[in-house]
């Protein structure tokens, strides 16, 4: 696919045509845990499925902070781009490539020996503290292949490519629902060959990026001699990217410390809650997308200073935010059973009960996200993550706070009450320093 100038054209048109692959391609990340949880469930059982919930937000985590510091780099990429700075361009791909190597071999690293006191921390019932650990430190293994993946996917969206990352992430989703399906439902394999199956499909993604860019995209390619650092590049990425990475790992921390006390409400609620929350991630993960073509959009036309752009387009990304939360309250409300359904076997109503009442609550409550996470885009398309980093700390923060005050009284509708207060008060916060900063910043409109 040839690059695509935001910096000119319809502006819906560019927002919607760049988030809708932003929206597959994201499915078929979240597929990769979602089928394992559907397979463990129904062929291995309760406590497996109980297993991988635990480990998934230490997974967010890693995957997150790697993530973060991906579109730390995107944004600068997209900057250069947008001004027609190619060289540039290509040495910030070198740096985020360089710097990544190392940054993922020692977090796989680290992996293999914290899962385990980790989860004697956050009381991990013991009948499942063995098969959680030995799962979350085979994914920890896969850390190189998921930077790699991130970092050229990263590279290919900053010039307005969000199709081409989603073409390989299907076929590595497919492949991991594939090898699911005959490893563990047919020959009955254990929960570790889940494990296995992520790492291999993360290789399989990561690869066919690399082939692609090597293959089609010159502008990106680097070259024996051009595999190097730059200070300068490499002191804008980590100031970029290490606030990202801190804000995007701030949600995975929280949903940590939340899941030490769903974990002290017994086998069936964390079942249900750990179901429940990957429901939750697909209602959101087209809100996230709009924001993230909202940044590219932003860094694009900053780079080139169309500064009204940025306003209009802005505005344009909080409306898509507004339409797609009336779609997907009332579809979460209509299939919230058949939703749970999914994750269990038959006989377990209790955990399909609470799964409902906690998604009763947040089919509502999902307009917030889609408003903080249109906020969010816009602030790290202008290159302010300080911002990003403060809401989402407030946001966090408060969550966490509130569900050890509420779900004691009222269970596991306390967790989504505290969500909705979390994205109040963080909207309270970012929506009078947006006036104040675009006052600020874009004075030359």
């Amino acid at each position: 696919m040839a690059a695509v100038h935001m910096t000119e054209g319809n502006i819906a048109k560019h927002l919607i045509s760049y988030s809708i692959p932003l929206i597959m391609g994201n499915l078929f990340q979240l597929t990769y845990n979602a089928v394992d949880a559907i397979i463990v469930g129904r062929f291995i059982g309760t406590e497996a499925l109980a297993a991988v919930g635990t480990a998934n937000p230490v997974m967010n985590i890693t995957i997150l902070g790697i993530s973060g510091i991906c579109i730390g780099s995107s944004v600068i990429m997209s900057e250069f781009f947008g001004a027609n700075e190619y060289e540039n361009l290509k040495k910030e791909m070198s740096t985020t490539v360089v710097f990544g190597l190392y940054f993922s071999v020692i977090l796989a690293f680290l992996g293999l020996f914290i899962s385990r006191p980790l989860f004697q921390i956050l009381q991990v019932p013991s009948e499942i503290l063995d098969i959680a650990s030995a799962y979350l430190r085979i994914v920890f293994l896969g850390t190189p292949f998921t930077y790699f993946y991130n970092a050229i996917s990263a590279s290919l969206k900053s010039i307005g490519d969000s199709k081409t990352p989603l073409k390989f992430l299907a076929f590595a989703s497919i492949l991991n629902g594939v090898l699911d399906i005959i490893l563990i439902g047919i020959f009955h394999m254990g929960i570790i060959c889940s494990a296995v199956t992520t790492v291999i499909a993360e290789g399989a993604s990561a690869v066919l990026c690399i082939f692609y860019v090597y293959r089609k995209i010159p502008a990106l390619q680097l070259h024996k001699g051009e595999f190097r650092i730059h200070p300068p590049l490499l002191q804008r990425t980590l100031q970029y990217g290490s606030i990202t990475a801190l804000q995007q790992a701030c949600q995975p921390v929280g949903k940590l410390l939340i899941q030490g006390s769903v974990n002290t409400m017994g086998i069936n609620a964390m079942a249900g809650y750990n179901a429940a929350t990957r429901i939750d991630d697909y209602a959101c993960l087209p809100e996230q997308s709009i924001a993230h073509s909202i940044t590219t959009f932003t860094a694009q036309n900053r780079g080139a200073k169309q500064y009204q752009r940025i306003r209009t387009g802005f505005l344009t990304g909080l409306s898509l935010e507004f339409t797609y939360w009336i779609f997907i309250c009332a579809l979460t409300w209509v299939l919230k059973r058949p939703f749970m359904q999914l994750f269990v076997t038959e006989g377990s109503e209790e955990v399909v009960a609470l799964g409902c009442s906690y998604l009763s609550l947040m089919a509502v409550f999902y307009i917030f996200p889609g408003f903080t996470n249109g906020f969010q885009g816009f602030f790290r398309g202008m290159g302010n993550m300080n911002i990003t980093l403060l809401g989402t700390f407030i946001q966090t923060s408060l969550r966490v706070i509130f569900v050890y005050l509420l779900v004691p009284k009222i269970g596991i509708n306390g967790i989504a009450s505290a969500c909705a207060i979390g994205w109040s008060v963080m909207l309270l916060v970012e929506i009078p320093y947006y006036f104040y900063f675009t006052k600020r910043k874009l004075k030359r409109v």
